[in-house]
């Protein structure tokens, strides 16, 4: 693929990768993300706001958060699966939540 520089496995990585940067510009994905929003009260004064993870309740700095899609998007392996996987990565806002690194990790694990 892509002129005999990618393999089909690197493409498939490649695509959904740019796919799901994409999916942290949809609407929802960003509603989820205001709405797990307050202000931060701390000793850093450039920053502005902090994240409640929807599962422990503790704040976190947006780099410490995750969105996470309650039905998992799948694979993306091969074309035929392209529109599933998109389905499911492009939800809506029910089909979502805001969590830490921790609480998502542990949410995967099971």
């Amino acid at each position: 693929m892509n002129n005999g520089t990618m393999t089909s496995s690197m493409f498939f990585q490649w695509l959904r990768n740019k796919l799901r940067r994409a999916s942290m510009y949809w609407k929802p994905t960003a509603q989820v993300r205001k709405e797990a929003q307050v202000p931060y009260k701390g000793p850093n004064k450039r920053r502005k706001y902090s994240y409640v993870c929807s599962c422990c309740g503790k704040e976190f700095a947006a780099t410490g958060v995750d969105i996470h899609h309650k039905v998992p998007a799948g694979t993306l392996t091969s074309f035929a699966e392209l529109s599933t996987f998109a389905e499911r990565l492009f939800v809506e806002k029910e089909s979502l939540e805001c969590l830490c690194h921790s609480c998502h990790n542990q949410k995967h694990e099971k």
